[in-house]
């Protein structure tokens, strides 16, 4: 008797061990880890484009990079996602904010509804004429049609490169000065 306790001890033991883990104990070799096979390209490229997409529209260029093969292992694949996350982040956030774009909302306030085609020759919000489109915002011409199918934060980066290219707001010189910008 005075051995049979401490064996159904060690039996009770061994099955609330058992219990715990889920399952029978595996040998050590087989418990080691496989190294990781995974492939995320494909929400690399997206993250990727998001960042390059809104550079575009900035009128900035496009950051290299270098293609991610699926050799490379799943730890350096989940920092590249990262990367062109953060990113893609920082650059959305940064085209959200125009330098000028309170006083391009000025404007628009004056010109029109951002969806105008009036008919005129002029489009969108801050009524922009073909060939100002096709200066300052071809990508988005060949894109999407003309400035009135455009959103609004595309229409106020276009105006902002034709600012930058030292037009200023001289392509709107009533409603420019209506609100004190000449």
């Amino acid at each position: 008797m005075k051995t049979l306790a401490p064996t159904l001890l060690v039996v009770a033991c061994a099955c609330v061990l058992v219990t715990i883990t889920g399952g029978t104990p595996r040998p050590a070799a087989a418990s080691a880890k496989m190294p990781e096979r995974i492939d995320l390209r494909d929400e690399i490229a997206d993250a990727r484009n998001e960042e390059w997409r809104w550079r575009r529209i900035m009128g900035l260029r496009p950051l290299a990079a270098r293609r991610v093969r699926t050799t490379t292992g799943a730890r350096y694949q989940r920092w590249v996602l990262r990367l062109w996350q953060r990113r893609a982040r920082v650059t959305r956030l940064r085209a959200q904010h125009p330098p000028h774009r309170r006083a391009f909302m000025c404007i628009q306030r004056y010109e029109g509804p951002w969806a105008a085609a009036t008919g005129n020759g002029y489009y969108g919000g801050l009524q922009m004429d073909i060939a100002f489109q096709q200066r300052y915002g071809r990508h988005l011409l060949r894109r999407k049609g003309t400035a009135n199918h455009w959103t609004p934060l595309e229409q106020i980066w276009v105006a902002e490169r034709a600012h930058r290219s030292g037009r200023g707001f001289t392509p709107w010189p009533h409603t420019a000065r209506n609100c004190g910008l000449l």
